[in-house]
Parts: C-alpha cells; sequence; structure tokens
C-alpha cells in the first residue's frame, strides 16, 4: 500500500486541537494508522474486518 496521498484524519478534528489526533489511509486489504504530530514516526496496519469491529467498539462506549 502507499498511502501517501490517501491519509485523512477524523472530520471531528476541527481547529485547535485537531492536529493531535491520528490518521488512517485504507487499501482493500488494510487499514493504516499513525499518529497526526509525526506522521514519520510510523504506522500499524490491520485487516479492514478488525478495525471496522475495533472502530464498532469506540462508538458503543462512546454512549454508554
Amino acid at each position: 500500500m502507499t498511502p501517501q496521498d490517501n491519509w485523512r484524519k477524523s472530520s471531528y478534528s476541527g481547529s485547535g486541537d485537531g492536529n493531535a489526533c491520528v490518521e488512517i489511509a485504507d487499501s482493500p486489504t488494510r487499514i493504516a494508522v499513525r499518529d497526526s504530530k509525526n506522521p514519520s514516526a510510523g504506522t500499524l496496519a490491520f485487516p479492514p474486518e478488525v478495525f471496522a469491529h475495533f472502530i464498532e467498539i469506540v462508538k458503543g462506549e462512546r454512549h454508554r
């Protein structure tokens, strides 16, 4: 995967602390995650189904 043109931040990342979040880039086989403050520090990559499950858990925790 060459995600350099595919990195994006959450739409919730507004101004101020909006630069202190994670970015993601996706491909058909994996989702990559990196720190927006230090993008050259490395990335984590997950299969799409694992990342989707993680997001569902996070959304569920937010509503408790």
